[in-house]
């Protein structure tokens, strides 16, 4: 189903965001996620700098290979457009994330060492994101153990612990819902 038609509209900023995820003859995971933001209007930042239609204003890239157990083993960020000059300090603190998993505690690990003024929030949007871009991608990731549920179960409707989907798929972690446990 699409959306309903828009109203008479004139296109001002386009943001792409993509992600894709790639196996290594290593054995190691790249996931690489890259945001690009232009306007279809000339654009000026007042004393700094001017833009023509569809210039980039922002084109960053970032790189983190993970392992199987999606623990970051290198990151690589690339700015190749941004609207200040102070914007690629940003870069150096990245590594920081070396060695942390994406999982649970991903986005407390990016506030704890990329938050507010120390790292930049473009960089930040992408690096929330790659967790599940990495799910998605590294076989296995949602394999899961006889002790410990998948990542994603407990995340979204369909993946609720009480759902027809997980019993299916993962009857070891299914939980009845609280009406039908009554009529047990």
């Amino acid at each position: 189903m699409s959306l309903p038609p828009a109203q008479p509209r004139s296109p001002e900023h386009t943001r792409q965001v993509v992600y894709n995820g790639y196996r290594r003859e290593d054995g190691l995971w790249d996931i690489e996620a890259q945001m690009r933001d232009t306007k279809h209007v000339p654009f000026e930042v007042p004393g700094e700098i001017s833009w023509a239609p569809h210039e980039p204003i922002h084109d960053m890239q970032i790189r983190l290979t993970v392992d199987n157990q999606l623990v970051i083993r290198e990151i690589a960020v690339a700015m190749n457009h941004v609207p200040h000059d102070d914007c690629p300090q940003t870069q150096i603190p990245m590594q920081k994330l070396v060695g942390y998993t994406l999982g649970a505690g991903w986005r407390k690990a990016i506030q704890e060492h990329l938050g507010n003024t120390l790292g930049c929030t473009h960089l930040r949007e992408l690096l929330f994101n790659m967790a599940t871009a990495a799910f998605q991608t590294v076989s296995g990731s949602f394999a899961g153990d006889a002790t410990q549920p998948p990542p994603h179960l407990g995340r979204c409707l369909s993946w609720g612990f009480d759902t027809p989907l997980v019993e299916r798929r993962f009857p070891m972690f299914f939980q009845w819902p609280e009406k039908s446990k009554n009529l047990k």
